[in-house]
């Protein structure tokens, strides 16, 4: 079996296999840190850290290519933390584990972390290499891209010398972004209350799973369902019709990634039990059915786990459920200025029993302002409405498109000239960095560009072989090209 170092580029790869095998999902960043400041000291190279965690790595222009602006290669050293249910990992300790499946690189039970461990590779692969011919180039590695972007948020003017940035956090070959969504966190939080549960009441724990899950971006889009949004409609229709009382409610992990899984506990009075067992089969069947097209894989599992001691009050249990039930989810709004593109999204991404309290998070995306303040006020009338704590936190703004672009005009030609065809340029609905870079930066003249990844933050993340070929080429000759100062 091939391994992923006999793949072309050669370099690319063997530098993503070796990240692959350092532990690094967002917040954890310390080790592959570490790796990259001791690689770039190994190269030669000049690396610093910043404040906040971020990497900032120098090497100086190919002989001839003094004259040129100078470029920025930009990568997050962070990844997506996403596993099956069935699947043993730690991704604090254990390495991701990538093979290659016919025309795709994808991982055992995990996300690949393709997003963004190919445009790291890729960047590095340029810094070893003695063959690219490049301007005066600077590497910025930035931290938790995926968890809140503060690397982006810390970053500190002065620090870099460049006039251009290069992002490789884009996920589609062919495509040419010149713009991305804004976003911002939402957390609605309900204060729990218990009532003692009935001696004769039966427990049961209900989960949801088999959801293709994904980007809650770029993947926004697809109809992919929710599984948060699913298990909440099965409970509300049987708190109403049986009076079934939570004594749990769980799902998703990540505000960024469309829930896979979610799961409840709760007692129902036993002249309840066979109807609620008709009424979950009922269920079931209807959203598979529905689903059936995109979720093929989905299923509901009903099992009577040790009794409770203690169910949630009446009115806080209808509060919750209503105000989930309620709240938006997927797309709000096209855009009205590019074909095809999602203007604005809400995503129900984790509900959370911790203690005496319930959250629920949410990530709002959208190409402009009004648009996220639309869907923000929105969400926080449901949960108003719903008794609940609504914050919200995180606001990053959108990179507004440039249509007057010198470096976008150069890699679209660039395209054209290696493949013999115009790449689409685009608008991202998904966060990429740029945006807040322009606050430390705002001269900055930026593009982005990737391989084909598919289902990111998914366990069913892969990247195709073909593509990353493409895209290297893409760079280096971009590369090659840039404008003199």
């Amino acid at each position: 079996m091939a391994t992923l170092s006999e793949l072309a580029p050669n370099k690319l790869w063997q530098l993503f296999e070796h990240i692959c095998s350092i532990p690094h999902p967002s917040k954890h960043e310390q080790k592959i840190s570490a790796w990259i400041q001791s690689w770039a000291k190994a190269q030669g190279l000049s690396v610093k850290e910043d404040s906040v965690g971020n990497l900032f790595i120098k090497k100086p222009a190919t002989p001839g290519m003094e004259s040129r602006k100078g470029v920025i290669l930009q990568a997050h050293m962070d990844m997506v933390p996403q596993k099956n249910n069935d699947t043993a990992h730690d991704f604090l300790t254990d390495p991701i584990k990538p093979y290659i499946d016919g025309e795709w690189v994808t991982a055992e039970g995990t996300t690949l972390g393709a997003d963004n461990g190919i445009g790291l590779a890729s960047a590095l692969a340029v810094l070893a290499s003695d063959d690219v011919p490049h301007g005066p180039l600077e590497v910025l590695v930035t931290i938790d891209e995926e968890a809140g972007m503060s690397g982006a948020f810390g970053l500190e003017a002065g620090w870099l010398e460049g006039d251009i940035l290069i992002n490789t956090d884009s996920e589609q070959e062919g495509e040419v972004y010149m713009g991305c969504a804004g976003g911002i966190d939402g957390e609605a939080s309900f204060a729990l209350a218990f009532d003692d549960v009935p001696a004769t009441w039966q427990s049961f724990n209900l989960s949801i799973s088999g959801l293709k899950g994904g980007h809650s971006g770029v993947d926004i889009h697809t109809g992919r369902a929710n599984a948060c949004k699913l298990l909440v409609r099965c409970l509300t229709q049987l708190s109403h019709q049986f009076g079934i009382r939570l004594t749990e409610l769980n799902g998703g992990s990540l505000r960024n990634a469309i829930p896979r899984e979610a799961n409840a506990s709760f007692v129902v009075a036993p002249e309840h039990v066979d109807a609620v067992k008709a009424a979950v089969a009922k269920h079931l069947a209807q959203i598979q059915q529905n689903l059936a097209v995109i979720e093929n894989d989905l299923t509901m599992l009903l099992i009577s786990p040790e009794t409770f001691d203690h169910c949630w009050q009446a009115d806080i249990q209808s509060n919750i459920l209503n105000g989930l039930n309620a709240c938006p989810n997927g797309v709000l709004r096209m855009s009205d200025d590019i074909e095809g593109i999602v203007e604005t999204s809400l995503n129900l991404g984790v509900m959370r029993c911790k203690g005496n309290k319930f959250v629920a998070l949410t990530l709002i995306r959208s190409l402009h302002d009004d648009g996220r303040l639309s869907a923000q006020e929105q969400v926080q009338s449901v949960f108003d409405l719903a008794g609940a704590t609504m914050t919200f936190s995180g606001a990053y703004p959108g990179w507004k498109p440039d249509t007057d672009s010198a470096i976008m005009n150069t890699v679209r030609d660039t395209y054209q000239s290696l493949f013999g065809k115009i790449p689409e340029v685009m608008v991202i609905h998904a966060g990429l960095e740029c945006g807040l870079f322009k606050t430390a930066y705002p001269h900055w003249d930026m593009v982005s560009f990737g391989p084909t990844i598919k289902f990111p933050h998914s366990p069913d993340e892969k990247v195709e072989i073909a593509t990353v070929e493409q895209y290297w080429q893409l760079l280096i000759a971009t590369l090659a090209n840039t404008p003199e100062k």
